[in-house]
């Protein structure tokens, strides 16, 4: 049961995952959180560096949707301007949104990889339909009161797993 909270791979910041990457792989997918993985949950609109990532995995021909627990109004007012299609409301970890995503961009699941920065929503959310997870740092220090709560989870299931020897990095 733990298990589907651990996440398949851990990097630091989303700009650590390249096209290349994903591309040795045959990733043809990214289905990623928007809120403290993209950027900050405050902030309204994407980064110019955020804008070159969109980019550039455009231009390798990997499709991107986003899929976030946070309202339409939130979601659209920030995928709107890159032109990147969104599901909002997802109910993450249920499967639904996730479902629906990997629908919407016509693709197997082992050509998918799940990007968030939660243990609770994104990584137990894609585990539970086998697909391939990556952990992000949360880009922010502060989060809304339910991520608040989520975070003291995952601290004390994140410490379990670190003495039970099931992590293999560092916080």
């Amino acid at each position: 049961m733990l298990k589907h909270f651990l996440p398949d791979e851990h990097v630091q910041s989303i700009f650590d995952i390249t096209p290349e990457m994903l591309l040795k792989r045959n990733v043809k997918g990214i289905i990623t959180d928007l809120d403290n993985t993209l950027v900050e949950w405050d902030r309204p609109e994407a980064t110019p560096e955020l804008i070159n990532w969109f980019r550039s995995f455009k231009e390798k021909g990997i499709l991107i949707t986003i899929v976030s627990n946070n309202t339409q109004q939130r979601v659209s007012s920030f995928s709107d301007p890159v032109q990147i299609p969104f599901i909002y409301s997802a109910r993450k970890p249920m499967s639904r949104a996730f479902k629906r995503a990997i629908r919407d961009m016509n693709l197997k699941r082992d050509e998918i990889v799940v990007i968030g920065d939660q243990l609770l929503t994104d990584v137990l959310g894609g585990n539970r339909l086998k697909l391939h997870t990556i952990m992000v740092v949360p880009v922010a220090s502060t989060d809304g009161l339910w991520t608040r709560v989520n975070r003291k989870i995952e601290r004390m299931l994140l410490s379990w797993m670190k003495r039970k020897g099931m992590l293999n990095w560092e916080e």
